[in-house]
Formats: structure tokens, C-alpha cells, sequence
């Protein structure tokens, strides 16, 4: 018997497994891909969630996400970490390859189910669907114990066809097996029905885990994937924020506090820290450049907000009357004004440790000295400033090919405003100057005049780290190169050095993506393509 078999057996019915997506169906739904330093970034925030299972990438879609992949498995410790992979002898090796070095791993394969797909995607019969299923899965476990098994749109096939692929797989191999709402048409009561009858009329279901994926088109995905659960499925598969394709995914932190919450009703428990919820929301958000919204439940700005003044009065007298979740429950403290210029080394220190920064993720003498740059500017940090500084030393890395050396800009009332810029790439320095119709677009103008790369800028985006006129600003931008969008973000006290540094990030991303093009067309062998075309759904 293999270890996660006895895994399995050992599993307390009461216990619902986190399968995170955020790094592989999340990421597909952003404007622009995420480089490998944001998504290490993101996997250790999520293992600070403790999820049991983190999916971080499709490894045969690009050597960037096969590197992604494995620089995950070989630093993250906790989830087990998993990859994605079609239903073909290569994405599997591919896949097997990247995860090499995980403490714990999983393959995830999957093949369609649907009539639809089977007909117009993948023009093939459900047998021979079954067949590629087989050979994947039995390839799989070659490389893993843990093979994960998907029916891609399980909610629009037959449930006869699902209980025939269902069966096959577990044969093969499979110990979980996923049944996705993958274009979210489901209903709670019909993702419920079909639970119920796999687990009625499979002979060999007691052998997997069931685990459901859906996706939040009808605004169902939360309620389909607690219906599930209660018809006996234990694995949810969701995302931070619920981001994903098209409206998004099930969202990790609704399931996590309802599980949490109606003990009563479920009467399960997840092993989510529930208090690390909203901190890992915010990185999530920043670093995808997706805003939440402010009235998103459990890490909306308004979640905890209390505006009627009946409200505010019954919170005031007992917080149970108008709150189901205490605040600190998901990781929501106050600021308070005591770090200043003042404040010594430790002091620091100890609050980055109190916000869950360990010591190996920051340079004290380096981020102490940033903190003093800061609070002589703003006067008072907070805890959300130091957040900032965090995500400002991810984006500014020593060994980052373009960095800002000197900025300077002038702008008068009805006035051509300009700007000097100097950059240091490598080991040179240069400097330019140009005009343009305000700082920013002077400061951009110098920037392609010192490095000859004219950048299609699609969105720029400003937004404030904090409240009040001393807040931080972090300038988000979204830009087109060679067909390839790429997301740039840039923090400072000024507006117009945020948006160098935004322009700045994107440079050094496109740097990198040439020097991975560069490899590939080097040392790289083209991968194998199938019938079935490199689709990241599941």
C-alpha cells in the first residue's frame, strides 16, 4: 500500500482538504503574467495559509512556468505542491521533471468529459478519452504517488459517462479525483445530485477523494462547492480573492470562514490559519494587480464596515449583534502611530516578525535604513507601510539589469514639463533628458531615450498604500511588447518615481523574458503538441 493511500484511509471524514489554485487558474486571469520572483513571493504567502495543497503551474506551457514550478518545489515547504498537466505523455514528464525536488508533491492531469468538448475540442470518443486517461494516470504514478485526475467539464456530462471515466481512473491509479463546474453552469442542488450519485454508483469511490473546482460565472462557485461538500466530496479547489478565468473561481477565504463559522451546519474544519487571511488577500491583490472590491466578504475594505447608525450602536453594546466573524479572525488589527524616525533596529524587527516576515526574507541593515528614508518623509509608519517597503524590495533587486540612479522633474502651470533620468544597466550608467506634457510622460520619454524600448503603455493605474496625505503611492501599469502584456508596479512617497519605478519593473521583466527566450531557442527542445491544444482549464 503506498503512503498516501494510508493518507487517505487516515483522513477524518470531518476534514475538508484546501487545494489552492492562486498560481496556475488564478494567474491565467490576470492582464499580464506574473514573473518568478512575484509567484515564490505568493507560494510562501499561501503556505503561510497552510493550505494542504498548492497548485503553482501548467510546467509544459512555457520554460518560464516550468522554472516557476520548480523554484516553488524547491523552496516552499508545508503544501504539497502540485503541477498541471494534459492528458499526454510529455506534459506528464514535463510536469514530473519540475517537481522533482518538492518535499511533497502531486501530478494533476485531466482530459474533457463533456459531449461538447469531446465532439468540438477534442474530436474523440469517450472511450478513447477514457484511454488517454489511463495511459496518463498509469505514467503519473510512476513519477508520483499522488496523481490527481480531473474531468474537465464534469457538470455538463452524462452522469452514466462520468461514473464510466470515474471508475477507469481510480483503476488506473488516480487518488483524487476532481469533478469541475469548469464553466460555472451548475446549480448547488445538481453539483450535489451528481456527488451523490458517483459516490452511490462507483464501485471502487471509497479508494479516491472526491474534490470539486468550479468557477463563479453564475456567481454559484462557493455555493456549488458547500454543496458539494455536504453530499461528500472533501476537497475544495479555489483561489485567493476567487480570481480565475473569466468571473473567477471559488473563493479560498468565503470557504475557509464558512467552514470556520457554521461549525454547526457542516460540522467540518479545514486546517486554513484563518488570521493570515487578509494579509495573504493583500499581497495577492497587489502583486496580481487585482483590487478587491470593497464589498467582497471576509477582505473587503467594507467586510468589517458598520455605516447605520442601529449597526453601529448594537456592535458597540455586543459585536455578535451585527458580526457573524470577529475581525481579528482573519488577520484585521489596528494601526498604531509608534514607529518613527526614532524607532530602533528591533523594534522593526519585532513588528515585521508580528506581520509574519521571518528573517530570512529581508535584509535588516538594508530595510532599516529604507524605514528611515520613509519616516522622515512621512513622520508616522504603519504596519501598511512596511507591507509597502516588503513588496518595494520584491520589485527592486540588487541584480535587476535596469535601476534608477537619479530622477528629477520640473513642471510649471501651463508649462512643458521635463525630466532628467539616469539608469544604471549592468555595469554602465546613462542619463537623458526629455520634455513631455506632464512629469510623468517626461519621465518616460527619458527612460526610452536611455534604454531604445518604446513601450505601448495599455493602462496606467494610481492608487494609495495607506490614508491620509503622506500615504505611499504605488503606481500600477499594464504594457505591450512583442504581442506579450506585462505588469509593472512602482512604490514610493512621490508619484512621478512610482511611475518610473513601475516603467522601470517592466523593463527588467522584459529583460529576463529575452534572456529565457534566449535559453530556450539555446539549450531548449521544442515540446510535443496534441489534438488537444494547450488549455489550462480543468
Amino acid at each position: 500500500m503506498d503512503t498516501h493511500t494510508e493518507k487517505l484511509e487516515g483522513t477524518p471524514q470531518d476534514r475538508v482538504i484546501i487545494f489552492d489554485t492562486t498560481l496556475r487558474d488564478g494567474e491565467q486571469a490576470l492582464r499580464a503574467s506574473l514573473s518568478r520572483r512575484a509567484k515564490l513571493e505568493l507560494a510562501h504567502a499561501i503556505a503561510r495559509l497552510n493550505v494542504d495543497v498548492m497548485e503553482v503551474g501548467f510546467p509544459v506551457s512555457s520554460p518560464e512556468d516550468f522554472m516557476s514550478v520548480q523554484e516553488i518545489a524547491n523552496q516552499v515547504r508545508g503544501p504539497r505542491i502540485c503541477g498541471l498537466a494534459r492528458a499526454v505523455e510529455n506534459d506528464i514528464i514535463q510536469c514530473a521533471n519540475a517537481l522533482k525536488s518538492a518535499e511533497q508533491s502531486r501530478i494533476h492531469t485531466f482530459i474533457a468529459t463533456s459531449p461538447i468538448h469531446l465532439k468540438h475540442k477534442l474530436r474523440m470518443s469517450l472511450e478513447q478519452a477514457k484511454t488517454s486517461a489511463i495511459g496518463s494516470i498509469k505514467l503519473a504514478r510512476q513519477y508520483c504517488d499522488d496523481v490527481e485526475f480531473s474531468c474537465e467539464d464534469a457538470a455538463r456530462t452524462p452522469i452514466d459517462d462520468l461514473c464510466f471515466m470515474v471508475d477507469a481512473a481510480i483503476e488506473a491509479g488516480a487518488r483524487t479525483i476532481n469533478l469541475p463546474d469548469t464553466v460555472g453552469y451548475t446549480t448547488p442542488q445538481e453539483y450535489a445530485f451528481m456527488i451523490e450519485q458517483l459516490r452511490n454508483r462507483v464501485p471502487n469511490i471509497n479508494k479516491a477523494i472526491l474534490s470539486v473546482h468550479c468557477h463563479n460565472d453564475l456567481g454559484l462557485a462557493v455555493a456549488n462547492s458547500m454543496a458539494a461538500i455536504q453530499a461528500g466530496a472533501r476537497q475544495i479547489e479555489c483561489t485567493v480573492n476567487g480570481i480565475g478565468e473569466r468571473a473567477g473561481n471559488c473563493s479560498l477565504e468565503e470557504v475557509a470562514m464558512i467552514i470556520n463559522t457554521r461549525k454547526d451546519l457542516y460540522n467540518l474544519s479545514s486546517g486554513i490559519k484563518t488570521q493570515e487571511i487578509v494579509r495573504t488577500s493583500h499581497q495577492v491583490a497587489q502583486i496580481c494587480n487585482m483590487p478587491v472590491q470593497a464589498n467582497k466578504a471576509i477582505v473587503g475594505d467594507n467586510a468589517f464596515a458598520h455605516s447605520s447608525g442601529i449597526h453601529q450602536d448594537g456592535v458597540l453594546k455586543a459585536e455578535n449583534t451585527y458580526e457573524i466573524i470577529k475581525p481579528s479572525q482573519v488577520g484585521i488589527k489596528a494601526n498604531e502611530l509608534n514607529l518613527t524616525s526614532r524607532s530602533g533596529r528591533h523594534v522593526i524587527a519585532h513588528r515585521l516578525t508580528t506581520l509574519g516576515y521571518s528573517e530570512q526574507e529581508y535584509d535588516l541593515d538594508q530595510f532599516y535604513q529604507q524605514f528611515l528614508n520613509l519616516a522622515d518623509k512621512k513622520g508616522a509608519v504603519y504596519d501598511y507601510d512596511l507591507e509597502a517597503l516588503m513588496y518595494n524590495n520584491l520589485l527592486e533587486q540588487a541584480d535587476d539589469h535596469y535601476q534608477l540612479s537619479f530622477l528629477n522633474t520640473t513642471t510649471t502651470t501651463n508649462q512643458v514639463s521635463s525630466a532628467t533620468v539616469a539608469l544604471r544597466m549592468g555595469d554602465q550608467s546613462t542619463s537623458e533628458a526629455a520634455t513631455g506634457n506632464g512629469p510623468v510622460e517626461a519621465t518616460y520619454k527619458a527612460i526610452n531615450r536611455i534604454t531604445n524600448t518604446p513601450l505601448n503603455l495599455v493602462q496606467y493605474q494610481l492608487s494609495a498604500k495607506g490614508e491620509g496625505e503622506s500615504a505611499i503611492g504605488q503606481v500600477d501599469i499594464v504594457v505591450e511588447s512583442a504581442g506579450q502584456r506585462y505588469h509593472g508596479a512602482g512604490l514610493a512617497t512621490d508619484i512621478v518615481e512610482a511611475s518610473a519605478k513601475a516603467y522601470i519593473n517592466v523593463l527588467n521583466l522584459l529583460h529576463r523574458a529575452e534572456q529565457i527566450e534566449q535559453a530556450k531557442q539555446q539549450n531548449v527542445k521544442p515540446t510535443q503538441t496534441s489534438h488537444q491544444g494547450v488549455s489550462h482549464e480543468a
